[in-house]
C-alpha cells in the first residue's frame, strides 16, 4: 500500500502575489519548515514529508534504487503542489458545510485495505514510518476533496438528447464495427525515465520498483473514487494516451491478440467498469474497461451506444469544468509556494535546507 486517494489530479500552478499596481507584492516572512501557505494556513515541510512517505517509494525501494536530491526534490515540489490544491477543495469544503461522516470514512479505510492483511498493512506503515491515524486523516480529506468534486463539477455537468445525436451523426462511421471491440483506458507505468517529459505531473518512475511503487498508488486512488481520465494525465507515461487521459477508443479483438496475454486477458475476461493492474518486463499498466461494442452497425437507439455517447461528453465537460473550478479557486485564494522560491534561489540545487529529509523523518 502506498497513498491513499486524492480524487483530483489537476497540478495547480502557484497564484502570485500582487501590489495594487500590479507589480509583485512582498512575500509574508516564513521558517524554513514552512513549504508554502494558502489563505495563511501554512503547509509545512513535515506534512509534505509525510505526505511523501504515503505516497513515494518506501525505504527499501530507495535502498535499491538511490535517487538523486535534486529527482526527490522534484517529486516533493509535484506533492506540494498538489497539497495546495487540495487545502483550496478543503477550505471550500468548509464554506458548502460538506462534511466526511465517521462511517463514511471507517467504511472507506476498510475498503482501501481489504485485499491486504493486517500484518502486511502493519509492515508496510512501519516502513514508511506512518500510523493509522495518518492514514485515516489522508483519507479523510481526500474525501472531503472528491464531495467538493462531485458537488461543484460531476453533478453539474449535463448532456441533452439532440447533443447525443449530434454527436452520433458527426462520427456515424465509427459505430460501424466490423468485429467485437472493447473501450479501453489505460495509465501506463514504465520501468525507465523518458528523456521528456509525458504526462501533465512530470511524475516518472524509474525502476521496476519505482513503477510498481506508483501503479499500487494510483490504483489506491482510483478504487478511493479519483478521476481515472486525470490521473491518466497526470501521471501515465505513454505521451499518446496521458493527453487523452488514458483514452484508447474501441480495441477490435484481432488487435487485443496481438498484445501480451496478461494484457489481453485483463480485457477479455472483465466487465465493464472493471480496472486491472497488470505488470509486463518491470512495468505495470492499469486497464479500465469502459464498455464491449459486438459487430454492426450501431445507432443512438440503442441503450449501449447512448450511454459511450453521453459518458464520451460528459468527460470532456467534467476534465474541462474540474481545470476551470481548480484555477477559480486558485485566483479566489492567497497561494504562496515558498518551497518553489526557494528552489529557484538555489538555482535548482538541493541545498542544506531544502535537501530531501533522512529517511524516517
Amino acid at each position: 500500500m502506498t497513498r491513499f486517494a486524492v480524487a483530483f489530479l489537476l497540478t495547480v500552478a502557484v497564484a502570485g502575489c500582487r501590489s495594487n499596481d500590479g507589480s509583485p507584492a512582498a512575500r509574508p516572512a516564513a521558517g524554513p519548515n514552512v513549504w508554502a501557505a494558502v489563505d495563511g494556513r501554512q503547509i509545512t515541510r513535515d506534512e509534505v514529508e509525510k505526505a511523501y512517505r504515503r505516497e513515494g517509494p518506501t525505504q527499501q525501494q530507495l535502498q535499491q534504487q538511490p535517487r538523486a536530491e535534486e529527482q526527490v526534490l522534484n517529486d516533493k515540489l509535484q506533492l506540494l503542489n498538489q497539497m495546495i490544491a487540495q487545502e483550496l477543495l478543503i477550505a471550500k469544503a468548509g464554506e458548502l458545510k460538506v462534511e466526511v461522516t465517521d462511517t463514511e470514512l471507517d467504511n472507506a479505510y476498510n475498503e482501501a485495505k481489504k485485499n491486504i492483511t493486517d500484518d502486511q498493512f502493519n509492515k508496510e506503515l512501519a516502513g514508511r514510518n506512518l500510523t493509522a491515524a495518518d492514514m485515516r486523516d489522508s483519507l479523510r480529506r481526500d474525501m472531503l476533496a472528491n464531495k467538493v468534486m462531485e458537488r461543484e463539477v460531476v453533478s453539474k455537468v449535463t448532456v441533452t438528447d439532440d447533443e447525443i445525436k449530434q454527436f452520433f451523426e458527426a462520427n456515424r462511421s465509427a459505430f460501424n464495427r466490423p468485429e467485437d471491440a472493447y473501450h479501453i483506458a489505460q495509465i501506463v507505468v514504465t520501468p525507465v525515465r523518458a528523456n521528456q517529459q509525458v504526462n501533465r505531473s512530470g511524475n516518472d518512475a524509474g525502476s521496476p520498483q519505482e513503477a510498481q511503487a506508483k501503479a499500487q498508488m494510483l490504483m489506491e486512488r482510483i478504487k478511493a473514487g479519483a478521476s481515472f481520465a486525470e490521473l491518466a494525465a497526470d501521471f501515465s507515461e505513454d505521451p499518446e494516451s496521458a493527453q487523452r487521459g488514458g483514452d484508447l477508443g474501441f480495441v477490435p479483438i484481432s488487435q487485443l491478440n496481438r498484445v501480451p496475454a496478461p494484457l489481453r486477458d485483463a480485457v477479455l475476461n472483465a466487465q465493464p467498469g472493471a480496472v486491472n493492474l497488470v505488470g509486463i518486463q518491470g512495468g505495470q499498466t492499469i486497464v479500465l474497461v469502459v464498455a464491449k461494442d459486438t459487430a454492426g452497425q450501431k445507432d443512438p437507439s440503442m441503450p449501449a451506444v447512448r450511454e459511450m455517447i453521453n459518458n464520451t461528453l460528459k468527460g470532456r465537460r467534467e476534465e474541462l469544468l474540474r481545470a476551470a473550478f481548480l484555477n477559480s479557486l486558485r485566483n479566489d485564494a492567497t497561494v504562496i509556494n515558498y518551497l518553489a522560491d526557494r528552489i529557484v534561489e538555489s538555482q535548482g540545487k538541493a541545498t542544506p535546507t531544502l535537501a530531501p529529509a533522512a529517511p524516517g523523518k
